[in-house]
């Protein structure tokens, strides 16, 4: 950990590093992952025994009741038995309504709210009024149209990366190139351009420090996930075809081309062969070390660090004294051996194959229609192209966006959200907090840790209040050049400012205000080394809250989300991090070894399930799954205290639902999504969370509540009898 831990798939932040990889992530994640409600259709009666039918109960007739009753309705499928699959009960009329979109290989009732807002954001950018005041408004909005202006990219060609790859001292691929100066390539493909062959290097909160950044180091160099790189599978030949494509198209020789990346794949191989499984890494107290530039030298020698770090960190002084933390030892011993034995040339090949990833997707149509092709045979995606207008948003959202995020919030975000979500964010911590109290696992001087660490939990609501103050933001983006006609040539800049940007963080104490998330994005996150929770204004809006909708929804909705996030704080990751985001022991070891008693069990309860014969790793996922449960039981503990102090609100018409049941219907309704058969095979080797059906399905088969509301007997699969719960 030590990064933010996501409710759903990340969507972008403002230091992007692989613009293709960016858009692979949007392709199989369609962007947004937290779902959302998102149905339409006419009223159904139940007619079973399990639901409370109480006709002198009154209804809600508003106008929102009964659209949002509508939307529900349309998604249930009311042949289903909630007792035997509560997902296709919830979500099957959903899926039935929603076939795949050409294109993409995920699709949830979150991707509509994304593309709201990627719909107002052109228009702001298009059409919109500016603050004259504001630079970085101004910059955005060339930025932007230098995405659009496709004339002028197709124009250019291949020439932009063709001339870099020239400045950067070539490629054999595509015509002579400078021998002998390894050090040299590397140092400008990993620190100019922010590409990252072998190894990543940032600057980050010190986990075990958490009031001081550091320079760190971990494993990097795979395009593909470990697993496939495995002579003769699929993508690893769809891979090939599109590195040799790209070589191709920058002027290689066919057969030279075809040799030569055929070795660049072998050499990524290798590097695949010896990268820490995800499970593994994940385990911050067992892979952080903290040693100096010296040390690191003589544990990997390939490579001359002090030169390296003062390069990308440029124009830091730093000797031999620094410290830098390490999240993969290992690997670091072993890729410096694989550097000392690799032939140089290969070596400058693959640094350079790196570069080209980064700056094709500012090309022109021949390699996006290369990447498509790709995408088509690693996700099964049906081609078909993103409107040029929605790629240029993400794009600047990546790059901009929290100058973006200004003409955002002005246009869209009410400001009585702050207060509204800040206050069920308490409502729901001290749901978590009165729950704990029943643990018997855990000793009385843990909990009282565990409560303060949750009192301690800083909320972060909507968007950074900087991004208002013209200058302020301005000078965020001081030092960012930005023309109106030079796509390609604004994002060589960004890459170069943004590792400025990186740089200066080094000498400068953590701020804790910072965001991973620009305000436009529909997530959330936790950040464990300041024990904060973040709610962009993306997700603060309709359908995850609205103030005329039931709390029954919008606890289920945004309160399921607010209570995941909290959750996070006390993970199998997320638990060891004291309440100033420190790394370190702070619980009695009986209740350690107790919590890990019960997230046993949550592993092999996951290992149980499977997708199209494949089984979900209960490990990988572990995190993600204690979070979805014990977001969902504080929630529902929270919507109880609600009701208990309000009272039984009115019930929506026609769904034939009690309250109680609506909150858990609208949780899994956050949930429903149809998937190709590679993106979810995709995402049982990559994704933290399980898939969408079993995120559902896991954490409502916890739930006495549910199963009392749902009356489901015991032995049934949402009532099984034997239940896992951590909190």
């Amino acid at each position: 950990m030590g990064r933010p831990v996501y409710v759903g798939f990340r969507k972008g932040g403002i230091f992007l590093l692989n613009p293709l990889g960016r858009r692979m992530e949007m392709v199989l994640a369609g962007v947004l992952l937290v779902s959302v409600l998102a149905l339409c259709g006419c009223a159904v009666t139940l007619g079973s025994r399990r639901y409370n039918k109480d006709p002198a109960q009154s209804l809600c007739l508003t106008k929102a009741c009964i659209t949002v009753a509508n939307k529900i309705e349309e998604a249930l499928d009311r042949s289903a038995d909630p007792c035997q699959d509560f997902y296709q009960y919830a979500c099957g009329g959903w899926v039935r309504k929603n076939p795949l979109p050409d294109g993409r290989s995920r699709w949830s009732t979150l991707n509509s709210v994304w593309n709201q807002n990627q719909a107002l954001l052109k228009h702001l950018l298009e059409n919109g009024t500016f603050n004259s005041s504001s630079e970085a408004e101004r910059k955005t909005q060339f930025y932007y149209l230098s995405c659009l202006n496709e004339q002028h990219i197709e124009e250019l060609g291949a020439t932009p990366l063709i001339n870099l790859i020239t400045k950067t001292g070539g490629w054999s691929i595509t015509g002579p190139w400078e021998k002998d100066n390894f050090m040299e390539v590397l140092k400008t493909v990993s620190g100019t351009y922010r590409a990252q062959p072998f190894f990543t290097v940032r600057v980050s909160v010190d986990p075990k420090n958490s009031n001081s950044n550091v320079i760190q180091v971990d494993q990097s160099g795979l395009f593909l996930p470990p697993q496939d790189y495995d002579h003769n599978t699929a993508n690893e030949k769809a891979y090939l075809d599109y590195m040799v494509q790209l070589g191709l198209l920058l002027g290689g020789d066919k057969n030279s081309t075809q040799s030569q990346m055929q070795q660049i794949l072998d050499f990524e191989t290798a590097l695949a062969n010896i990268t820490v499984s995800q499970d593994k890494h994940c385990d911050k107290k067992k892979v952080y070390h903290k040693i100096t530039i010296t040390e690191l030298q003589l544990l990997a020698p390939a490579v001359d660090w002090l030169d390296y770090l003062s390069s990308v960190l440029s124009p830091l002084d730093l000797n031999d004294t620094e410290p830098v933390v390490l999240y993969a030892k290992e690997f670091l011993q072993q890729v410096s051996d694989l550097i000392n034995k690799t032939d140089r040339s290969l070596l400058n090949n693959y640094m350079i194959w790196n570069l080209v990833q980064k700056g094709v997707s500012s090309l022109d149509q021949r390699f996006e229609n290369a990447q498509d092709k790709l995408l088509e045979s690693l996700y099964g995606t049906k081609k078909s192209r993103t409107p040029r207008w929605q790629t240029c948003i993400d794009n600047t959202d990546d790059t901009l966006g929290f100058a973006l995020g200004a003409l955002f919030v002005k246009a869209t975000f009410d400001k009585h959200s702050k207060k509204i979500a800040e206050g069920m964010i308490n409502e729901i911590r001290t749901a978590f907090k009165d729950a704990l109290d029943n643990i018997k696992w855990m000793d009385k001087q843990t909990r009282k840790a565990v409560k303060d660490k949750a009192d301690t939990i800083y909320n972060m609501i909507g968007f950074p209040d900087f991004i208002l103050d013209p200058k302020e933001l301005d000078d965020v983006y001081d030092g960012y050049d930005v023309s109106e006609d030079n796509f390609f040539q604004n994002t060589l800049n960004f890459y170069n400012f943004s590792a400025r940007v990186m740089a200066d963080h080094l000498r400068k104490p953590p701020n804790r205000d910072q965001w991973s998330m620009t305000p436009p994005t529909v997530n959330a996150y936790y950040m464990p080394t300041n024990n904060g929770i973040v709610f962009p204004a993306g997700i603060l809006q309709a359908p995850f809250y609205a103030k005329d909708h039931p709390k029954a929804l919008n606890f289920g909705g945004i309160g399921v989300v607010m209570g995941h996030e909290l959750t996070h704080a006390f993970g199998a990751q997320g638990r060891e991090y004291d309440k100033d985001g420190n790394l370190r022991p702070w619980w009695q070891n009986s209740s350690v070894n107790a919590f890990k008693n019960h997230t046993e069990c949550m592993v092999e309860q996951y290992n149980g399930y499977t997708i199209n014969g494949e089984h979900i790793n209960g490990k990988q996922t572990l995190e993600e799954n204690i979070a979805d449960n014990g977001g969902l039981t504080a929630a529902y503990n929270a919507y109880q205290a609600w009701v208990q102090e309000n009272g039984e609100e009115k019930r929506l018409p026609a769904v034939n639902l009690t309250n109680d049941q609506l909150f858990f219907v609208g949780f899994a309704q956050v949930w429903c999504s149809v998937r190709t058969p590679e993106s979810t095979h995709k995402g049982f080797m990559t994704d933290p969370h399980s898939p969408s059906k079993y995120r559902v399905i896991g954490a409502l088969s916890n739930s006495p509540a549910f199963a009392e509301h749902f009356q489901c007997p015991t032995g049934s699969p949402m009532n099984p009898g034997h239940r896992c719960t951590v909190w």
